[in-house]
Parts: C-alpha cells; sequence; structure tokens
C-alpha cells in the first residue's frame, strides 16, 4: 500500500493535478465547525449545506466502504489574459471570478480523477471509489488540510506555502486501505489581509465566513434580491470575487495554469459591463457554453450587470443599456434595474 500510494501521487501529476494527499475519514474537528457555521444561519439560503444529515462530515455514510479519500488539487490562475486588479479599477468593465474564466472546472477534473481510478484498478483490481468535485455533500477544504495539501486560512480558502490558493479541489473516495499524509500546518500569523481588503466585511473574523455578506454567494448562488446596502459594495463584480486572495501574501507562490481548458474565453477577462448586459438569453447560452457561469441564468445575470451598471459612473451609454431593460419580463431583473437607475438621479 505504501509503494501504490506513491504511484498514486505520481500518477496524479502526470495527469495534471498540481499535488496529491491522502487522509482517513475522520472529520470530528469539522463537523463541529459546520454545524456552529450553520446554526449561526451563516449558510444562508444554501440549504443544501445543511442537507444529508451527517453524510457531509461522515465519508463512509455518503459512500459506504470508504476508507481513505485521496484529495487532489489542480492550479486555475489563467497564464495570459487581463490582470484582476486593472479589470477591478475600470468601473465600466465588468469583474468575473478567476476561476470562472475558461472551461467548468467541474467537467476537466472530474474527467482526471476517473482516469486516476483507471490507473490505479489497472494495477490493483477492481475496487471501491466514487470522484467528487464540488458536486456532493463533501468536506473538501478539511479534507485536503487533513492530506497535506495546505491548511484553511482566515478567509477560509485553503493555501499551500508552494502553490497559494488559485486552485481547484477534488476527492476520490476509495475503500483501499492505504497510508495517510501528515495534515498541514497553518501559516497565516498575524496577517490579516483578507479581512482587512473584503469589500461587504464577510470574513467576520479569522477563519469565519458570513456567506450573506460574500459577494461571491450574492451573484451566484443567492436566487432573489441582493440586498441594498450591499448593492454599492459590489462595485463592477459580476460573477464571484477574488479579493481575498488578490491581497494574499502566500500567492505570491502561486502557479499559473498549465492546463489550456483553463484559459479565458470569450474576452470574459475584461469585458465591458455595457455589451453583457446586452446578451439576450440566447446569447448567454451560447457565450456561456461549458462554462460555471451558465448556472445562475440568464436573469441572474443581468441582475449582477445591473448592480455594476449602477455603480458605474453615469455616463449616457449607461442610462441607454439600463433604459432597455425597464420592461424586462422577469421582476427580479426590473427592481434592479430601477435600482442602477435611481443610482444615477
Amino acid at each position: 500500500m505504501t509503494r501504490l500510494a506513491a504511484r498514486i501521487k505520481h500518477w496524479a501529476r502526470e495527469l495534471g493535478f498540481g499535488a496529491c494527499g491522502i487522509t482517513d475519514t475522520d472529520l470530528s474537528e469539522a463537523h463541529a465547525h459546520l454545524h456552529a457555521w450553520l446554526a449561526a444561519g451563516r449558510h444562508g439560503e444554501m440549504d443544501y449545506m445543511a442537507r444529508h444529515g451527517s453524510k457531509r462530515s461522515h465519508p463512509a455514510e455518503l459512500v459506504p466502504g470508504t476508507l481513505r479519500v485521496i484529495c487532489v488539487r489542480m492550479d486555475y490562475l489563467p497564464p495570459a489574459g487581463a490582470e484582476a486588479d486593472t479589470v477591478l479599477n475600470v468601473p465600466t468593465a465588468a469583474y468575473i471570478s478567476r476561476y470562472a474564466l475558461g472551461r467548468d472546472y467541474h467537467k476537466v477534473m472530474r474527467k482526471r480523477l476517473q482516469r486516476l481510478a483507471e490507473r490505479i484498478e489497472a494495477q490493483v483490481g477492481p475496487f471501491g471509489y466514487r470522484a467528487f468535485v464540488d458536486s456532493a455533500p463533501v468536506l473538501e477544504k478539511p479534507l485536503a488540510q487533513k492530506a497535506g495539501l495546505g491548511w484553511i486560512g482566515k478567509h477560509t480558502n485553503l493555501l499551500a506555502r508552494d502553490a497559494g490558493s488559485w486552485f481547484f479541489l477534488g476527492e476520490l473516495y476509495t475503500d483501499l486501505p492505504l497510508p495517510v499524509d501528515a495534515a498541514g500546518d497553518a501559516h497565516c500569523g498575524h496577517c490579516q489581509a483578507c479581512l482587512d481588503i473584503c469589500p461587504t466585511q464577510a470574513i467576520v473574523a479569522p477563519y469565519q465566513l458570513d456567506a450573506r455578506r460574500c459577494i461571491s454567494y450574492l451573484t451566484i448562488e443567492l436566487h432573489g434580491a441582493i440586498p441594498e446596502p450591499l448593492r454599492p459594495l459590489l462595485g463592477n463584480r459580476i460573477y464571484g470575487c477574488d479579493d481575498c486572495q488578490l491581497v494574499c501574501p502566500w500567492n505570491r507562490f502561486a502557479r499559473p495554469a498549465a492546463e489550456p481548458d483553463f484559459a479565458p474565453r470569450d474576452g470574459l477577462d475584461a469585458p465591458r459591463l455595457i455589451e453583457l448586459f446586452a446578451w439576450d438569453e440566447a446569447e448567454f447560452l451560447a457565450r456561456t457554453e461549458g462554462s460555471a457561469i451558465r448556472r445562475i441564468g440568464h436573469a441572474r445575470w443581468l441582475r449582477n450587470i445591473a448592480v455594476a451598471l449602477g455603480n458605474a459612473p453615469r455616463s449616457p451609454a449607461v442610462i441607454a443599456a439600463l433604459r432597455a431593460r425597464t420592461d424586462h419580463p422577469d421582476a427580479l431583473v426590473r427592481e434592479h434595474v430601477a435600482w442602477a437607475l435611481a443610482q444615477h438621479g
């Protein structure tokens, strides 16, 4: 099993993963943290975080027979395209979280995990496994930390000393009794740059995130209206937010993505708000095919852009773009357009 574990890590590297580690299924500490977070209501409308009973923190309940979890990470920071800081400083541009600029990571990583499982099967014969990429009740960050891939930082993202935080996580639940790796040590120290930079102060304390204030939650997970007091704080961020990662000192060690599928598509690394706001539903679906962005749907796409246009400098073009959507059939869009127009008097 020791030799097999070493081979698994070697195969993971060959398949494009930046790192691979193995852990057991004891998540008692993470279980307590999760339940305290849920009890405080900090998950907002993400009811799926409370569903499935204890399966999220007990891997063997989700996949019977699970003894170990093989954890992997894959770098996604685009090696080319507009710099994030540059886009954030142009109020007429639309900022999209860097993870969503290319192909949907779920599809890319799940295929690679399946290939990793097939290599293991070719070595040991049929075995029990199931691959996950942010697609089931899995506590991926605590598992990755236990597997030695890094530590959960004060912004609640996983950090690695040699790779920062610009990476995706994936897991292979397995019934193989593989040796486990040492857990990652924390190295945030006294730094609280992520707490200070958060536009909405969603990081309410070190290692504590109130999703209800997080821009990623507001622009992606939230289905209804964005709370009015928070709208001006979104700036030009229309899908996700990277501020806590952009300011993190450890990301000076981040590595550009080697995966071509994560390269920016359709100029989404620095698009113009007005141009995106003009997309009808057919164009939205066509332009976001194979992208994680598609999951929010056209109405929420327009909702988010309307807020950004309300935060943009007043101009005849901005006003005209908003007025063209005042009679949109979706009440959610109409309300946010009306708010944006009111911002411009």
